[in-house]
């Protein structure tokens, strides 16, 4: 037993490199189809309007999945969930790679969606399973840090597959990366969950109101949503930005989004090491007061036409190491607020994260300045987080 009661094996050892692999898994065929959707949808006769579903199924794919997976690994084990996912991945990205019309590649992609989800949730419920909570943040942080290199690179490999060989390419690759991801998590992966229970959809829905009723998972889960997405509206409005107000070619667009990944990986690698030192609680107020004050300095920046580049640099990136920062510590808190429900905890989790995101990204289209709009919606989301995590945080005599 750990001191927060979890029960879990110190022999039990999973790859942490098949952990990364498979959590990045499920964003990754999200990221690296972007480039290829205006040859795919010529190829396919689709619109843009048409083409441009096949990211937002795959992002509810992502969100509802994770509500189906924690459960389910929460009574029937890691091992088998998490390869039955993997096994709806690999089919699914073989169907969409044979896809000849729109429909076909919407289905397709839905059900990649909803296999890929499975890693995303357990490999974030493996970690937990084998570490106690201190050692748990540092291992959540290690993954995230991993994991932020997917969405950086795969838009890169994308590009390049698409313009190389076609778009097709694009699921050839996914393919094969679902081939060793199943065949590893076969042979590696043990079986993790030693706190199984029967199965039963009414204990499901009890699972999850359990969860929703705790202040304190509530406080880190939605405080963790708004503080590691806080840097999503910033991708969405990156390309106008940075093209349209000042005014640098497309190319470069993809370098300023790489700055967010240089500074959420620093954040969270930050977390990794001075983890056990510092209380776990004040890299969350730490990270989501950072990136609140890069937040709004945006704002006077702009207000006062004084953004440029270097600006746009210092600022993305300071508030992405807040991010990295908070978003590790979150994730570890609200996994350990009930012992018995790690699965469906991580599922919700990364629900909420989703629907942040999309929230985030959403909101940023309304207003006709870019970056003010952006600015705005940073600092809603990371004051969103500071009072999630007051909440979660509260003694019980101030409830």
């Amino acid at each position: 037993m750990s001191a927060a009661g979890q029960p879990f094996a110190p022999a039990v050892r999973a790859p942490l490199w098949l952990l990364v692999l498979v959590t990045l898994s499920g964003t990754m065929a999200m990221h690296i189809f972007m480039p290829a959707l205006p040859l795919a949808g010529a190829d396919l006769g689709a619109s843009p309007s048409g083409m441009q579903q096949t990211i937002t199924l795959y992002v509810l794919g992502l969100a509802f999945g994770q509500l189906i997976y924690g459960p389910i690994s929460d009574t029937i084990g890691r091992r088998p969930t998490l390869l039955a996912g993997l096994g709806l991945y690999f089919a699914a990205s073989v169907f969409a790679l044979f896809a000849t019309s729109l429909e076909w590649l919407l289905a397709a992609r839905l059900v990649q969606a909803l296999g890929g989800a499975a890693g995303i949730t357990l490999g974030r419920s493996i970690v937990r399973d084998i570490s106690t909570p201190e050692r748990a943040t540092k291992d959540l942080a290690l993954l995230n840090l991993l994991t932020l290199v997917g969405p950086g690179l795969s838009p890169i490999v994308g590009s390049f597959l698409a313009d190389s060989f076609g778009w097709r390419a694009v699921y050839v690759f996914l393919v094969s990366i679902a081939s060793v991801m199943v065949l590893c998590a076969w042979k590696l992966l043990p079986e993790t969950n030693l706190n199984r229970a029967s199965l039963a959809f009414g204990t499901i829905a009890k699972d999850y109101a359990r969860l929703v009723s705790n202040r304190r998972f509530v406080g880190f889960a939605v405080g963790g949503a708004c503080s590691s997405t806080a840097l999503y509206p910033y991708l969405a409005s990156a390309p106008y930005i940075v093209h349209e107000q000042l005014h640098l070619p497309i190319s470069h667009i993809g370098w300023f989004a790489a700055v967010t990944i240089v500074g959420a990986s620093m954040g969270s690698a930050l977390t990794r090491r001075l983890v056990g030192r510092i209380k776990v609680e004040r890299f969350l107020y730490a990270g989501a007061g950072l990136s609140l004050t890069m937040a709004s300095l945006l704002l006077i920046v702009q207000s006062l036409g004084w953004l440029n580049i270097p600006w746009l640099i210092a600022i993305t990136f300071t508030l992405t190491v807040g991010c990295g920062l908070s978003s590790p510590a979150a994730l570890s808190r609200a996994l350990s607020v009930a012992p018995g429900l790690i699965g469906s905890a991580a599922g919700l989790y990364g629900f909420g994260q989703m629907g942040a995101g999309a929230i985030g990204t959403m909101l940023v289209g309304y207003g006709a300045d870019p970056a003010i709009s952006c600015g705005v919606v940073q600092v809603f989301l990371t004051v969103s987080a500071l009072l999630a995590f007051r909440l979660a945080t509260l003694p019980k005599k101030e409830e």
